[in-house]
């Protein structure tokens, strides 16, 4: 028998029962919130059960002006609430001169994020980390006081000073009807309770208060008992290995269903000791599961470049909200560019940081990029975040059942990937064929059967073969309208409300869409004419309209492509290949052309075209680039520290890079643009310089360069200058594998600029 064959029905029992409903002092009895409470189950938003999806975004990374039209795209993609770090080392350089100006107006940031419909969460620190020097800290507070992140009282007095101005500036946020739901303190702390007490006091006596503290729960972090949620994380791979380690077993487990919520991976180089079991993850615990960091997307060090697949970061969502998550966080989910500071503000060797990181690209390959521009990511994520906005509210309730045959370790690749959250009897079955790495085989001759209170349900009817790359969440007993979907095998997606609701269904590749309802539903649809409760095919793009004894639904069944468009905006369900939002005067869309947008009509059962207007189309034009320098031959390393190579200096990029000229247009002029530089080249790093001053750069890892050319102070006037520093052969540099694929085709050295564009967007209303 093909060993991924089986004729058996997959079975999951009833699970153990979620332990005794309580509400945590935090948030309850201090900070209480006029909208959010928190239970030991989940969270409520106006006395109702909520499951947040957080996305980050540093506001200190990102140009003031991009901040509302990105948080605005965010919450059209399905985030609800944004985190951000404060980090620390960008408001106070050098001591005494702090700074809440332009793009470090944290206050403005979160009353930016409120008017485009987010909640916020702040990561205080004072040690963030996040890339960033010294993990946030000025170097005059690491100068001043080697005995940092405890209760040190030199180093205190130094945090109570800054969270003192903290509080001073957020305190009109930070009030019970405030838009700030959630302060983190520290981050990756293991063995410091109660230095992690100490900061929470100290921020309360700012004035920084918010209904939850939360406090990162992996690495075996021993956590104040009752005093902060523990929020847990899990990344498809990282740069923090070592170059040529293989794919590690701690970013395995993220693929497969469990309900183990530590992760020792994360920020393990950091750590000298092997991670004690985690407190906050034995059972009996009054808090949910919740999460902060589930890899959107991956930032690259000089030493590993890892480049994550678009559905990586939907399969690790998918598998954590079946493991019973109440609370979905992404990092990052908006790239952004390191502030220059005067010695660079960049976690680096020079810091004793053990990896090389660039000096200012933190794009972090984010389903919204350091540009702006979506990357592929967007996609999948904003799916998953559309499916768990809308059944949010029922998902908090579920308990998460792990079925009666698991994986055997982190190395199987032939049991099926599976878990069910129910209330009893209705949830949804979450199935998980992706992988990044070493890829899965399609399952074949597939039904689950789920234990209920009423008996079991089993589905589908036949045996399906699930296809490898597969990533789905089946609903059964679900009820919409007055009429109840017996099972599907086609993923719950969104519904939309109006006098007759449409719940849409997303069809998976190589999957037939089949579906039950309950007995006594009639369903027509143009294609199929009428039909009982079935079980039958569901047509793809035709609605069906169902009645039943209860009420009236029309069903939409989506393929791939066209759930890869859909965004939800106010509650209507756009289709649309450009990124679209809603500001105060109604839909918005970015391209460079006019873009086709449609909106679903639940009266007239279709998608009605929207028409765009704009002052003037944008423009794309090719870049002419002159080399002005060759490269020469690069050294055999540029130096290394904790066994792992260091990046080029900016003198040995002026040594050995190829120097090119970019004739950028006259355009740049023309406010009404956004301009987005395109840059397609192959090498090692690659600097970008106005004027003979370094402000981008990039660590080649096989994927495009996108850059804000706004936020980078370039200008019609401006010289501008691309250094490339060639790559060597046998350099020690791990790569994704299809960038490792790109130079096994070419010959080294590698260096070259294949071509740079400058596409210009407008921003079009749509009526």
């Amino acid at each position: 028998m093909n060993p991924l064959t089986s004729s058996a029905v997959l079975t999951a029992g009833p699970g153990r029962q979620p332990g005794p409903f309580s509400r945590p002092p935090v948030g309850t009895e201090a900070d209480r919130h006029d909208r959010l409470s928190l239970t030991s189950r989940f969270l409520e938003r106006d006395g109702e059960p909520w499951i947040p999806v957080s996305g980050e975004f540093h506001y200190s990374r990102v140009r003031r002006d991009r901040w509302s039209e990105r948080l605005r795209l965010m919450r059209a993609s399905g985030i609800t609430v944004v985190a951000s770090y404060v980090f620390w080392l960008h408001h106070e350089e050098a001591r005494g001169d702090i700074r809440f100006g332009d793009n470090l107006d944290v206050a403005g940031f979160v009353q930016e994020a409120a008017a485009a419909g987010l909640e916020v969460v702040l990561r205080i620190g004072p040690w963030c980390h996040g890339e960033a020097r010294n993990g946030g800290l000025p170097d005059w507070v690491v100068a001043a006081c080697p005995a940092t992140r405890r209760d040190n009282p030199v180093y205190l007095a130094f945090v109570r000073e800054w969270f003192t101005v903290l509080g001073r500036v957020l305190a009109p946020v930070c009030t019970p009807s405030g838009p700030v739901i959630g302060i983190q303190v520290e981050n990756e702390l293991y063995d410091q309770p109660e230095h992690l007490l100490t900061l929470k006091r100290t921020a309360r006596a700012a004035g920084l208060r918010a209904p939850v503290w939360t406090a990162t729960g992996w690495g075996g972090a021993q956590l104040p008992p009752g005093a902060v949620l523990p929020v847990f994380g899990g990344y498809s791979d990282g740069f923090w290995v070592d170059w040529d380690a293989a794919w590690d077993d701690t970013f395995r487990e993220h693929f497969f269903f469990s309900h183990t919520w530590d992760d020792p991976g994360i920020g393990a180089d950091q750590r000298a000791a092997k991670p004690a079991p985690a407190l906050s993850t034995r059972p009996g615990t009054s808090f949910p599961a919740a999460t902060c960091e589930l890899g959107a997307g991956m930032a690259t060090a000089y030493h590993r470049r890892p480049a994550p697949a678009a559905a990586d970061a939907a399969a690790i969502a998918n598998v954590k909200i079946g493991n019973g998550s109440v609370w979905q966080g992404f990092y990052m989910y908006a790239g952004g560019v390191n502030p220059a500071g005067a010695d660079g503000t960049e976690e680096s060797h020079r810091t004793g940081y053990p990896n090389d990181m660039p000096r200012f690209d933190y794009d972090f390959h984010a389903p919204i990029g350091a540009s702006g521009r979506p990357s592929p990511g967007l996609a999948p994520l904003r799916e998953h975040n559309l499916f768990v906005e809308s059944f949010g509210p029922q998902l908090a309730g579920m308990s998460s059942v792990l079925p009666d045959a698991l994986p055997d370790g982190v190395h199987d690749r032939s049991t099926l990937r599976w878990a069910v959250r129910s209330d009893g009897d209705r949830g949804f079955v979450f199935v998980n064929r992706h992988q990044p790495h070493e890829p899965l085989d399609d399952y074949e001759a597939a039904r689950f059967r789920v234990a209920t209170p009423t008996g079991p349900v089993i589905l589908p009817d036949r045996p399906v073969t699930v296809p490898a790359g597969t990533i789905a969440r089946w609903p059964f007993g679900l009820s919409v309208s007055g009429v109840t979907l017996d099972w599907a095998t086609a993923s719950a997606l969104t519904v939309v409300n109006g006098p007759t609701p449409t719940l849409v269904l997303r069809a998976h590749r190589g999957i037939v869409p089949r579906a039950r309802w309950a007995a006594g539903t009639v369903a027509t649809s143009r294609s199929l004419g009428r039909l009982g409760a079935g079980p039958f095919d569901l047509p793809v793009g035709d609605p069906l309209h169902l009645t039943s004894h209860a009420g009236s639904l029309t069903v939409l069944v989506v393929d791939e492509r066209t759930a890869a468009d859909l965004w939800m905006v106010d509650g209507r369900l756009i289709r649309s290949t450009a990124p679209v939002w809603a500001d105060e005067d109604g839909l918005r869309a970015r391209s460079v052309r006019a873009p086709e947008c449609l909106e679903w009509d639940t009266a007239r059962k279709g998608f009605a075209r929207l028409s765009a207007h704009a002052p003037a189309e944008g423009r794309g034009a090719a870049i002419a680039t002159t080399l002005i320098r060759p490269h020469s031959c690069p050294p055999d390393s540029y130096g290394s520290h904790s066994g792992r190579e260091s990046a080029p200096t900016r003198q040995d990029i002026d040594r050995v890079a190829a120097v090119h000229r970019l004739s950028l247009p006259l355009s740049l002029q023309d406010h009404d643009r956004d301009s987005v530089l395109v840059v397609d080249w192959l090498g090692d790093v690659a600097q970008l310089r106005v004027d003979g001053t370094p402000v981008a750069d990039r660590f080649w890892d096989g994927t495009r360069w996108e850059l804000d050319v706004r936020s980078l102070g370039i200008t019609a006037a401006s010289q501008v200058t691309l250094h490339v520093v060639p790559l060597r052969d046998g350099a020690r540099i791990g790569f994704a594998p299809p960038a490792r694929e790109l130079l096994a085709r070419v010959s080294a050295p590698w260096c070259a600029v294949d071509g740079v564009r400058l596409e210009e967007s407008v921003v079009w209303r749509l009526v």
